[in-house]
């Protein structure tokens, strides 16, 4: 599934097209996706301009006008394509194939832009679990797929003080902790591993570790939420992971995943410097771990 930095990579190249744009039609192959599309979804949306696209956790956010939000979430294989009326372009290079099969093409966005005369985005899922809501923006806060959400890990909202009241007395291990989307909002088992390593903190620490008695953060708390900053930061800026089936909007690749320290790197050679130890992978809450035995403690 495409992990936080993905969505956002996504959301940067939707944004150019969408943002500004009115939703002139849409066109649907099928009633549902992973659930059944909103009632009327097709009729609801026709007309209204897209006012900015934003993003929520792992979900993308389009807000229109007259206070409604379409929510989309890309699910395991999701994915967009950006179409003018007589030219497809996929710009980028491709290791691993993307779908092209117009059959998984299940949701058509054809706008009206001030650049282009007419643009379509294309939403493509051959598995289908991807899944788009309709959203009054007054609800919004308290709806089923966000009154839950915990911190986004993009900002300075992220820090050591905003964690401690969330990790005190927690005998939970610390890799289970940041994987709870009510505590840190979107992000993945990849950059959990990746941050945990940057941060020299192992995934199995009770997490209650990192606050004091006095329920204050620890200095190593501190800068466990500077490197869950730092390493989604590094990530977008690096166009996401391109693992499996995920691809930006304009069909490129991202390369985050060549400087990975510890994930899928099993028996390889620690990477930090003076560190003599070995990647080790281990199974947690049925989710593979990758970490580093000697300097992560």
């Amino acid at each position: 599934m495409p992990e936080l930095p993905e969505v956002e990579t996504v959301r940067r190249g939707l944004e150019p097209v969408m943002a500004g744009a009115r939703i002139e039609r849409v066109v649907l192959a099928r009633p549902d996706l992973r659930f059944p599309l909103p009632e009327n979804f097709a009729g609801r949306l026709a007309g209204r301009r897209i006012e900015g696209l934003g993003r929520r956790a792992k979900y993308l956010l389009a807000d229109l006008e007259g206070g409604t939000v379409l929510a989309m979430h890309l699910g395991m294989s999701g994915s967009f394509r950006i179409e003018s009326r007589d030219q497809t372009s996929l710009p980028g290079v491709f290791v691993h194939p993307r779908s092209s099969d117009r059959l998984h093409d299940h949701v058509r966005f054809e706008l009206a832009t001030t650049t282009a005369a007419a643009v379509s985005v294309i939403f493509n899922d051959p598995r289908r679990f991807g899944y788009m809501s309709l959203i009054d923006k007054a609800d919004f806060d308290t709806h089923p797929h966000f009154r839950g959400l915990g911190i986004e890990p993009t900002g300075n909202a992220l820090s050591g003080a905003a964690l401690a009241p969330l990790f005190a007395g927690r005998a939970a291990p610390l890799k289970a902790a940041l994987l709870d989307q009510k505590v840190v909002a979107g992000l993945g088992n990849i950059y959990v591993c990746e941050a945990l390593w940057r941060s020299k903190l192992s995934p199995r620490r009770a997490t209650g570790t990192l606050v004091t008695a006095k329920g204050a953060p620890t200095k190593r708390l501190d800068e466990l939420a500077r490197q869950i900053r730092e390493t989604i930061f590094d990530a977008i800026a690096a166009g996401g992971s391109s693992l499996r089936d995920y691809r930006q909007a304009d069909g490129s690749l991202g390369y985050f995943q060549h400087s990975f320290a510890v994930y899928d790197r099993e028996d390889e050679p620690c990477r930090r410097e003076a560190c003599r130890g070995v990647v080790k992978r281990i199974v947690q809450s049925g989710r593979s771990t990758f970490f580093c035995p000697i300097c992560q403690r």
